[in-house]
């Protein structure tokens, strides 16, 4: 059996999840892990059986000699952290927020493409185990060969009051750019997951808690190459009716010209050929680690594609085109009028 040597930079709040997908995967050992915090790096270490601890990122990859990294940290290090990756030819599976700008997100993957290092994107939600369901059943056309509409409702509720966010990720109340940038990228890299390239958008974002500097509601109108149109109305202030807004983080309706597929909160999926009553399509997911496990799942697969040299959904290049839709939302937003991406 193959086994790669991995490190680890990051021992923050999210970075819990990722560990536990590493501790599952045979195919990988985490032989160390760095924080510029002593005292979390060692925490962490200790309640997932690494070995060892660095806080100077350098050391740690001269040292160690690892086939990859994984950088979990926030966004701003992770430029000169890939960097020191690629110098060395470590490949590299990076958390997104890629970058906090577009720019510098295009500097990070074109410095792995001139190194010829490996390199994804840690884009975790299309790997949800209904998403991947999904996927599969539009593939088998179980509504048609034609796609009406995706709309997705999301309400996280955790972003209301003059506590909110502090408890878990309070830098989130001092981002200047925070649903879209930090949420609704996700929804983005889903609908392309499911339907393929976005040619335009319309978009209009509003800050509904005033203790916030960033967006925490969006209504995305979004038309794709195919034909198809979708929705994103999502924010984070109002609640969901579920015990856990969390576990998919939204409801999704899927309309084609043969019938419907509806997601639930509770992760359920139903399909409703046109002329019949709805069923419940059986499948697997679980409420494990993040949001039915999509963390492992995305480190399965970077694992998998290492190993059989094959190329990361979420690689680079592509996931350009996720950021690319991303900043057309801003410029609608802003320009109040429909974006050409």
């Amino acid at each position: 059996m193959t086994q790669l040597k991995g490190v680890c930079t990051g021992a923050g709040y999210f970075s819990q999840f990722h560990y536990d997908g590493w501790n599952r995967i045979d195919e990988v050992e985490i032989a160390a892990l760095c924080d510029t915090d002593q005292a979390k790096a060692e925490a962490i270490a200790q309640q997932f059986n690494i070995a060892k601890v660095y806080t100077d990122n350098r050391e740690m990859l001269d040292q160690e000699q690892p086939d990859f990294v994984d950088v979990i940290t926030p966004p701003p290090t992770h430029q000169e952290i890939c960097q020191q990756a690629f110098d060395r030819e470590i490949a590299v599976i990076c958390q997104k927020p890629l970058a906090p700008t577009y720019t510098e997100a295009e500097a990070i993957v074109q410095a792995a493409q001139k190194a010829n290092v490996r390199f994804m994107v840690h884009e975790n939600f299309r790997f949800q185990p209904w998403h991947r369901e999904i996927k599969m059943l539009l593939q088998q056309q179980v509504i048609g060969d034609r796609l009406h509409m995706l709309n997705l409702r999301c309400r996280m509720g955790d972003g209301w009051g003059e506590e909110a966010y502090l408890d878990r990720q309070p830098y989130f109340r001092e981002m200047p750019k925070l649903f879209v940038y930090e949420t609704g990228v996700h929804f983005i890299d889903v609908f392309r997951y499911l339907i393929g390239e976005i040619s335009n958008v319309y978009a209009q974002l509003k800050t509904l808690n005033p203790v916030i500097k960033g967006e925490d509601a969006a209504l995305m109108i979004l038309q794709f190459a195919n034909g198809t149109s979708g929705i994103i109305d999502a924010n984070r202030y109002n609640e969901s009716n579920q015990p856990n807004p969390r576990y998919t983080f939204g409801e999704i309706l899927l309309e084609g010209n043969q019938g419907s597929i509806r997601l639930y909160a509770d992760g359920k999926l139903t399909i409703q050929p046109l002329g019949e009553l709805e069923r419940e399509h059986q499948y697997q997911h679980q409420d494990r680690g993040f949001a039915g496990d999509c963390c492992h799942a995305t480190q399965v697969h970077f694992v998998e594609c290492m190993i059989n040299d094959q190329p990361f959904e979420t690689n680079g290049s592509d996931y350009l085109k996720t950021l690319q839709v991303q900043e057309a939302v801003y410029e609608s937003a802003g320009k109040q009028l429909p974006v050409q991406i």
